[in-house]
C-alpha cells in the first residue's frame, strides 16, 4: 500500500481531498486568535498546533514539548523529520535560543515515538470519553449511518478488508477522515484491548485532536534526505507493509 503523506505546511494550507484513493488527514478550520509561529528550518509561519515545541531544560538538554506546556522560551518546527535533522545539524536551535545546548544523538527517533505514543493517547482518550468503537461490525454499523467522523484502519491490516469499510465509510460520508497510520497492536494498546484494526471515532473535539496528531505523525514520517529543499519534498509517497488475514480482521 502507498500512502500519500503530507508535510505540516501542506495540512494547513491544501483543501479537503475526497475520495478512493483519500488516506491521510484533511486540515480542520482553526480560530483565527490560534497563536502563530515560525518554523525555525523552513520559516513559514504556522498556527501552534501545526509545530513541534522544544524548550531548553535545567541541565541545557533540547527537549521536546508536544504538549507546549512546559515552562520556557519556545522553539518551533514543523512536524517533519527532515527539517528537525536539518535543524539540529545547522545548529538552528542555539542560535534562535542565543545559547550552547545539548542535543541528543536519539533525539530525532525520540521526537518520533513521542508522536506515535500521543496518537495513541489520544485514542484512549476517546474510548474514555465512550466516543470510540472498535470491531468490524460495530464500526460498519457507524458508517453505515453515516454516524463516525473518523476511520482509524491498522496499516498492518487486510488490503481488502480496509477497502471494504473505507469504501462504505465513503459512500454514505465523503468528508469521513480515514487514517491507516497505526498497527494493529498500537490501536489495540491504544484502546486497552487486543489488537484490532477497525476503530471509528463520534463527532467532537477529540476526534479532531486525534486527526491533528496523525496528521502530524504522518508528515513526520515521510523519508527523504535532510538536504533537498523542502517544497520538493511534499507528498512524498511511503510503502507501509501489510499483512494478509484470513477471514475477520478482528473480533467485536
Amino acid at each position: 500500500m502507498m500512502v500519500a503523506r503530507q508535510s505540516a505546511g501542506d495540512l494547513a494550507t491544501a483543501p479537503p481531498v475526497r475520495g478512493e484513493g483519500r488516506r491521510g488527514t484533511q486540515r480542520s478550520e482553526r480560530p483565527r486568535h490560534e497563536p502563530i509561529r515560525r518554523c525555525l528550518a523552513s520559516g513559514e509561519r504556522l498556527p501552534q498546533d501545526r509545530l513541534l515545541r522544544f524548550v531548553i531544560g535545567p541541565d541545557g538538554d533540547l527537549v521536546p514539548d508536544l504538549t507546549a506546556r512546559l515552562p520556557g522560551r519556545g522553539l518551533w518546527i514543523q512536524p517533519e523529520r527532515a527539517l528537525l535533522e536539518r535543524a539540529i545539524k545547522r545548529g538552528l536551535f542555539a542560535r534562535a535560543a542565543r545559547t550552547s545546548l545539548r542535543v541528543a544523538p536519539d533525539l530525532v527517533e525520540r521526537v518520533g515515538l513521542a508522536l506515535r505514543r500521543r496518537c495513541q493517547d489520544r485514542l484512549g482518550m476517546s474510548r474514555r470519553a465512550g466516543l470510540a468503537v472498535a470491531g468490524h461490525d460495530k464500526v460498519r454499523g457507524l458508517l453505515d449511518k453515516a454516524a463516525a467522523a473518523v476511520l482509524l484502519q491498522a496499516a498492518d491490516g487486510s488490503p481488502a478488508q480496509r477497502a471494504k469499510l473505507r469504501n462504505l465509510g465513503l459512500g454514505r460520508k465523503p468528508d469521513l477522515e480515514v487514517i491507516e497510520l497505526l498497527t494493529a497492536a498500537e490501536l489495540g494498546d491504544a484502546l486497552g484491548r487486543s489488537p484490532c484494526v477497525h476503530v471509528a471515532l463520534l463527532p467532537g473535539g477529540l476526534a479532531e485532536r486525534v486527526v491533528l496528531d496523525c496528521a502530524r505523525l504522518a508528515a513526520f514520517e515521510v523519508q527523504h534526505d535532510a538536504d533537498t529543499p523542502a517544497d520538493n519534498q511534499r507528498l512524498a509517497p511511503v510503502a507501509t507493509p501489510t499483512i494478509e488475514r484470513l477471514g475477520k480482521d478482528d473480533d467485536d
